[in-house]
């Protein structure tokens, strides 16, 4: 939690710091566009940026065909930032990997790995590149089926694992904004030996990545000690294309308030594979996710919403913890089975409440947990007939606070708005969150269509969900402690409910 807790308070540091007019003296802008004074990107001295400097590249109509590596460091104070400047009509300036050039001024490892790369290169020196801040931007097409030139003017193709951000070391690195797509991996985080942390990956819409027919390439594909999503927007991944939309080996993951739609699975959380200090770290034993929109479309694959524990198949370096799984909404349209959770041994637990869990299908579709691991169930909402396991699972643990109805009560179901209405079932039901998740991970802001966040109204009682209902005014929470005491029992919760 305490790497997670630094990637939270970097996020704001960074925004105050946007926030002020005044830089640091020896900072630099670079404006990179059409009758600025840097023509394209690679005019940038990207080998000898210092704290501070801003490189903005403006909108123009045609894509910027340029790739290259961030090798410097800014500081907590004075971060390195490269801005997108919007056109007339909002429109991020496009920076695609197909025919691009790598200036000669830079030499690094990897060219065929990513448009943007952060970390590791000959020119700049080899460093540990930290507190840098990437916003605003498309970046796309690093893709096996295009090619590039790299700094010798050789053409190359690129990697089937490449990534339009492709990350290999990095440290207070904040992904802002940006349009991540038409890639092999939208974004690509390497652990390095733990030498990546406190990244917050926040606003950006990521989609119609990975390769068809392999399982290997993902929307994001990430490893990191001490990593937040929020905000963003995942789309479904390039056609034909079988790989996850979050897949994650981190430690200290936090996944909230985003909106999360398609894919093999909507969220793979493994382990930590071949890095042995992420696996030791502490933080590798809890994850936390709240606060998402998760859509499960017919026919995307894998019938099973979220994995949690490992996949490598050496069962000692599996999670074997808690995932905080707490006010999801979750949306099944298949017409078949669904499965809650997929938990890959007996060392892996979740606790599972204050989520609506709604399938399209009849309730007896939907299993809560596949074979192995165990779920503790509290006030979440389900179609009646909710089954605990397609596959003979004996692990699910029900409080019997859940609340079963033939639908929960969505604001309009059919146009993707699942907030909940003013006479919905899951108004007024929710309960404490688990110990574990408080203070840090109170439920104080909800995903705001798209790419943004508000405030989450507090009116005494927690509704089930992603979204609260309130009349308006809605008011805001008196401080992030408020949401974690106890609530009455369901018999006061019922009577008020039907008061309102």
């Amino acid at each position: 939690m305490v790497a997670a807790h630094r990637s939270w308070t970097f996020r704001l540091l960074a925004a105050l710091v946007l926030g002020f007019a005044a830089t640091p003296a020896a900072a630099t802008n670079y404006d990179v566009g059409p009758g600025l004074a840097l023509a394209a990107i690679g005019d940038v001295p990207w080998q000898s940026l210092q704290p501070g400097d801003l490189v903005r590249i403006h909108y123009r109509p045609e894509p910027y065909r340029e790739k290259w590596v961030i090798g410097r460091s800014g500081s907590a104070q004075a971060p390195i930032i490269v801005r997108g400047v919007l056109g007339p009509n909002g429109e991020r300036p496009v920076i695609s990997g197909d025919q691009a050039t790598t200036p000669p001024s830079l030499d690094y490892t990897g060219e065929n790995r990513g448009v943007l790369k952060i970390g590791t290169s000959n020119v700049p020196p080899e460093s540990l590149p930290e507190y840098i801040v990437v916003e605003n931007l498309e970046i796309r097409s690093a893709h096996a089926a295009y090619s590039f030139r790299d700094d010798h003017g050789v053409t190359q193709s690129y990697a089937q694992n490449a990534a339009a951000l492709y990350v290999e070391r990095a440290r207070h690195l904040v992904i802002r904004n940006c349009v991540l797509r038409d890639s092999g991996n939208g974004l690509f985080v390497g652990a390095y030996y733990g030498d990546t942390r406190d990244i917050t990956i926040e606003g950006n819409r990521i989609d119609g990545n990975g390769n068809a027919g392999s399982i290997y390439e993902h929307n994001t594909y990430t490893a990191a000690i001490g990593i937040v999503y929020q905000e963003n927007r995942f789309g479904p991944l390039r056609a034909g294309a079988l790989g996850n939309n979050l897949k994650d080996r981190s430690a200290g993951l936090v996944v909230r308030n985003n909106w999360i739609e398609g894919g093999n699975r909507q969220l793979d959380l493994v382990d930590g594979e071949d890095t042995q200090v992420i696996v030791d770290d502490p933080s590798y034993r809890e994850t936390f996710v709240y606060g998402n929109v998760l859509i499960e479309p017919d026919g995307a694959g894998n019938s099973q919403i979220i994995h949690y524990g490992g996949d490598s198949g050496n069962e000692a370096i599996y999670r074997k913890g808690t995932l905080y799984l707490f006010h999801n909404t979750v949306v099944s349209d298949r017409s078949g089975n669904t499965t809650l959770l997929r938990l890959s041994s007996d060392g892996e637990f979740a606790d599972v409440r204050n989520n609506v869990l709604y399938v399209a299908a009849s309730g007896d579709r939907l299993a809560m947990l596949d074979a192995t691991g165990s779920v503790d169930l509290s006030h979440n909402w389900t179609k009646t007939g909710w089954v605990e396991s397609h596959s003979g699972s004996a692990g699910v643990f029900d409080d019997g606070t859940g609340i079963a109805s033939a639908a929960p009560g969505f604001e309009d179901e059919m146009a993707q708005n699942y907030r909940p209405a003013e006479a919905a079932d899951i108004l007024d039901v929710g309960t404490a969150l688990h110990p574990g998740a408080l203070p840090e991970y109170a439920v104080v802001r909800q995903y705001l269509e798209h790419q943004a966040s508000e405030v989450r109204a507090d009116d005494g009682l927690p509704d089930l969900g992603a979204f609260e209902f309130c009349a308006t005014p809605c008011p805001e929470p008196a401080s992030a402690a408020a949401l974690g005491v106890a609530v009455a029992g369901l018999g006061a919760l019922a009577a008020r409910r039907r008061a309102r």
